[in-house]
């Protein structure tokens, strides 16, 4: 008896039985195995074999070594996915906690720390990358862009839980309205800056009446039709938008007046300094910095405001909202017009920094883009936007110049080809590691005695319930 009760006390004290181990890794290397079989199916034309158009006829060639590795790389991440990732998401996503204390103070030192950086980014750039200071404070410029909508589209999304789908479509009215009044009444940018704002927050009220009532996928797709309805009018309203051939010679921005330049009464000239391209860029860099500095002070202030408290009881729970007594149409209806309202400030600069508009910068694609910067960042943070933002846009860049594989895959190799397919595949792998995006905590607006951050886990998604 004293043995049959050793034995039974052993057997259940083990942490992990051997075979449910055994089990764990043979399932995590059948579906490794899977995983490397589809690839080696999906990717034998487009990685193992290779056309190329001569004179003599269509020569085909193979790549065995390219085909072999990918097979490999997703057999091996595939495999360290199941016995690190999901072996262990099951056992802690259970004992999660649904807040957690304030401690080291991560969020706000980031903040503070990217907020000075960005502040001397472009003198940052000019000493040292001088050969290519004008690129990077380009690509500085984009990504500040980006960081602007983000924050525009994560009040509709991300606090008033609306899916939109079509906020290009803002961004296009904020750009036209720039362009158009130049062309047509002489505008300047700083003077056109608060019409396009007000035209974007205009048509915004204009969408949100029709759509009152629409919730989730119904909502998606009615805003798709609305930005797909603008880029349709202004690509065949040729008299007044120019058409398919946009709206060129738009002016860019001044200083009081002066324009910066070599010529006599430009800014450069007032003050005595010699011109220099890069100031151009400089002083662009600057406004949309601006721009999105007070796209975040605005909205987080909204946020701390009854509109704000009631724009995430709205994202939560309608129905709840409605019962006390939020009206629940002038919630919506604040919130797509001041979302728009950022998104024409926006249009407004790409307008000045690009000097040509077309509808063909304003496509599905962008707002897809705008979308995923906010998904992949967190709903509702305004930090994981930053973050999001500069992981797509630089991310996109950066796998532009990815030369050092051709030591790898041979001299053949070209990088730019698969640069979309990398990046695809480290956007899978966010996700997958992080759901709910990069920063998956919130700070609730009002709070009892104590201030805890809350897991995303318990705030209700973009969906429009």
């Amino acid at each position: 008896m004293a043995s049959t009760s050793e034995t039974a006390g052993t057997g259940t004290s083990g942490a992990v039985p051997q075979p449910e181990r055994e089990t764990r890794l043979a399932r995590a290397l059948r579906e490794s195995v899977i995983a490397a079989g589809l690839t080696a199916i999906l990717g034998f034309f487009f990685l193992a074999l290779r056309t190329e158009i001569e004179t003599g006829g269509l020569v085909l060639s193979t790549r065995w070594g390219l085909w072999l590795a990918a097979i490999g790389i997703v057999f091996v991440g595939r495999l360290a996915l199941n016995l690190f990732v999901f072996g262990r998401l099951g056992a802690t996503t259970r004992r999660k906690p649904a807040t957690t204390g304030a401690g080291f103070p991560v969020a706000k030192v980031l903040t503070w720390g990217l907020l000075i950086f960005a502040i001397v980014l472009p003198f940052f750039f000019t000493i040292v990358f001088p050969q290519r200071d004008r690129q990077y404070i380009d690509l500085a410029i984009l990504i500040m862009t980006y960081i602007m909508l983000g924050w525009g589209l994560n009040i509709v999304v991300g606090l008033a839980g609306l899916l939109d789908l079509g906020y290009v479509a803002f961004y296009a009215v904020g750009a036209y309205s720039f362009g158009l009044s130049a062309q047509y009444l002489g505008f300047g940018f700083w003077t056109a800056l608060p019409l396009a704002g007000l035209l974007a927050a205009s048509w915004g009220m204009i969408l949100g009446f029709p759509v009152l009532r629409l919730r989730g996928d119904y909502l998606a797709i009615v805003t798709l039709a609305f930005g797909e309805i603008i880029r349709v009018v202004l690509l065949n309203w040729t008299d007044f938008t120019g058409g398919p051939n946009g709206v060129s010679g738009i002016p860019k921005p001044t200083i009081f007046g002066w324009e910066l330049g070599r010529r006599d009464g430009s800014f450069n000239d007032l003050i005595g300094v010699p011109y220099d391209p890069i100031q151009r860029f400089i002083f662009l860099y600057y406004i949309i910095f601006g721009l999105a500095l007070l796209t975040n002070f605005v909205t987080m202030r909204l946020r701390r405001l009854p509109i704000g408290r009631a724009w995430e009881a709205l994202r939560e729970d309608e129905i709840a909202c409605r019962s006390l007594g939020i009206n629940t149409r002038n919630t919506k209806l604040s919130a797509f017009s001041i979302g728009a309202m950022f998104a024409g400030f926006a249009g407004s600069f790409f307008a000045t920094r690009q000097g040509f508009i077309s509808p063909e910068s304003f496509t599905f694609l962008e707002s897809a883009i705008i979308l995923a910067i906010v998904v992949l960042g967190g709903l509702g943070s305004q930090i994981g936007v930053v973050i999001a933002a500069i992981a797509m846009i630089g991310g996109i860049e950066v796998l532009r110049n990815l030369d050092f594989l051709k030591a790898i895959f041979g001299p053949d190799f070209e990088p730019t080809q698969y640069r979309m397919l990398i990046f695809g595949l480290a956007m899978v792998i966010i996700m997958v590691w992080k759901p709910r995006g990069l920063v998956s905590t919130r700070e609730p607006t009002a709070t009892l005695r104590e201030k805890k951050r809350i897991s995303s886990d318990v705030v209700a998604q973009g969906e429009g319930h």
